[in-house]
């Protein structure tokens, strides 16, 4: 007889087949929930929309409220600066009469107190005045007399002749005598600058003239 020799083989294992995967199951859909989710967000959007709007408005009417105020303040300020020109246009036209008018004041007293001290003027020069023997009637002389604030006589010159020397003379003499007038130490030097600084005197057999 054949002998079989007999060897023991091992047999690959089997693969294992993993089962088949589940299928996920789709969540069922509750619609009631989504609607009430959608209602929520469309009011959410419309309060957020209404929210907006107000604040918008409210922006507008701050806006114009601050407008209406600078506009206010605007005219507010225009009527102040206009009442303001008028007071001082009032004033300065006030201020300007009593100028005007204390003016005129000033002019008569002026005037009264220059007469006055012309008529002392013309006093000393007369009774200083020795008329010459060549004197006739028709002639004058017209001297300009220099004085100072003391009322010294610091000059005297001729302006017109009358034609005869000795007359002249005579002129000039009686106005260096007069030397100072003393009086003239009381006047308002402002006078004094405008009417005695120089004075013009016109001498004639007749009369005696400044």
């Amino acid at each position: 007889p054949q002998y079989i020799e007999a060897k023991l083989v091992e047999l690959a294992p089997k693969k294992k087949t993993p089962p088949p995967k589940a299928k996920p199951k789709k969540p069922k859909v509750d619609l009631a929930k989504k609607k009430r989710e959608e209602k929520k967000r469309l009011a959410k959007i419309s309060a957020q929309k209404k929210t907006a709007e107000k604040e918008r408005l409210r922006k507008e009417q701050l806006a114009k409220a601050e407008q209406e105020r600078k506009e206010q303040q605007r005219l507010e300020e225009l009527r102040r600066q206009q009442q303001e020109a008028e007071r001082l246009r009032t004033e300065t036209e006030f201020a300007e009469a009593l100028a005007a008018e204390q003016e005129i004041i000033n002019a008569q007293q002026d005037e009264q107190a220059a007469n006055s001290y012309r008529q002392l003027i013309q006093q000393r020069l007369s009774e200083n005045w020795s008329r010459p023997p060549s004197a006739r009637l028709g002639m004058e002389t017209l001297i300009r007399i220099r004085l100072v604030p003391t009322g010294r006589v610091v000059g005297v010159t001729v302006l017109k002749s009358s034609g005869d020397a000795a007359f002249d003379r005579s002129v000039e003499q009686a106005a260096l005598k007069a030397e100072q007038f003393v009086e003239l130490q009381g006047m308002d030097p402002r006078l004094f600058e405008k009417r005695f600084r120089q004075v013009d005197v016109a001498f004639s057999p007749e009369d005696l003239r400044l």
